[in-house]
């Protein structure tokens, strides 16, 4: 079928975004479980995705990588969602989205990762330092319930995954802002249930274990 939906994608991996992104629009879509040491790094699959990472989706023979774009994609692919910004809303959308996905997925990844830049060096990062996009974060998220105002938007989808993440893991600290944000768009139907089959998914995929 030409309008086919196909997410590759691991249920350990940031395809949980894309997942929880498609069952916000209703989607209807196929799976394609990878595995990172055989089918990701395959030939079938690079050519789709020439990284050799997940998650990408193939949408009527199009292909879409990078989560936040894959976000985007499929708000206005499915408008009738009511995910993609209204007129008023898209310079926040767009600008907390990308924000998301450029210094706070940096920024959180260098902090990890000890690689932290003197002060003779901030500059030459697009983040500047790591306590300054907390701070940002911090600000945003005080002052209004969703990226872009009061409304839940695609860029919810993106930005609520990195920050749960990021706050479950250690990679940012668990203010208050931010673990009120994570809890209100956590309870959504979506995101329950596309983390549910997910969650599933890893079962399945574990070896059975061994009898005792």
């Amino acid at each position: 079928m030409t309008d086919e939906l196909i997410l590759y994608t691991n249920p350990q991996s940031r395809g949980r975004i894309v997942r929880w992104m498609l069952e916000e629009v209703g989607a209807t879509y196929r799976v394609d479980v990878l595995d990172y040491a055989t089918t990701m790094k395959g030939e079938a699959y690079l050519a789709i995705n020439p990284m050799g990472k997940v998650p990408a989706i193939v949408h009527g023979g199009k292909v879409v990588t990078e989560c936040a774009a894959i976000c985007a994609y499929l708000a206005d692919a499915y408008s009738d969602a009511g995910l993609a910004p209204l007129p008023e809303e898209r310079a926040d959308y767009y600008r907390w989205m990308f924000y998301a996905a450029g210094p706070v997925e940096q920024a959180a990844t260098n902090q990890a990762a000890a690689f932290v830049a003197g002060e003779d060096k901030s500059r030459m990062f697009g983040y500047g330092t790591y306590d300054l996009v907390v701070e940002v974060l911090d600000g945003l998220l005080s002052s209004r319930p969703y990226a872009a105002g009061v409304r839940f938007t695609a860029a919810d989808v993106y930005l609520g995954s990195q920050i749960g993440w990021l706050t479950m893991f250690g990679m940012l600290p668990k203010r208050d802002s931010f673990m009120a944000y994570v809890e209100r768009v956590q309870s959504r139907e979506a995101y329950k249930r596309a983390w549910a089959m997910d969650d599933a998914l890893v079962a399945e995929l574990q070896p059975a274990a061994e009898p005792v």
